[in-house]
């Protein structure tokens, strides 16, 4: 089993993810952060293969701010794939520097909110 880790404050969609990875590929384990703040320790706790972060221009969900998580979860998770998802129409501003971020090699993968589940699962699984 693959463990997948998501931190996105919007729940619904966050729980949309889940529901896409767990039936398009039962290897995925899918757990969802419930509190801001506790990502690290949950990674920590459970080693996921990937871990999945919402990126907006609100904090604590800016750029910069998950930069300093993916840091923070690496120094214990190594391994672990830092996957950034976007809203590329609503936040076009972080999706540019999320954009440069993969090309910094700074995250492993970026998603733009548009895709379809079958992409999204598919890009997690190619991981």
């Amino acid at each position: 089993m693959r463990r997948v880790v998501i931190d996105m404050k919007n729940y619904l969609f966050a729980d949309a993810i889940a529901r896409a990875l767990q039936s398009a590929d039962s290897d995925f384990d899918v757990y969802r952060i419930e509190k801001q703040g506790d990502t690290a320790a949950h990674c920590q706790l459970v080693q996921p293969y990937a871990l999945l972060m919402e990126v907006s221009g609100y904090p604590p969900l800016q750029l910069e701010q998950r930069l300093k998580l993916r840091d923070e979860v690496k120094r214990e998770c190594p391994m672990c794939k830092i996957v950034l998802i976007v809203d590329e129409n609503a936040e076009k501003a972080q999706a540019v520097k999320v954009l440069q971020a993969k090309r910094d090699g700074l995250i492993d993968q970026f998603i733009y909110g548009s895709i379809s589940a079958a992409y999204l699962s598919a890009v997690i699984d190619t991981l």
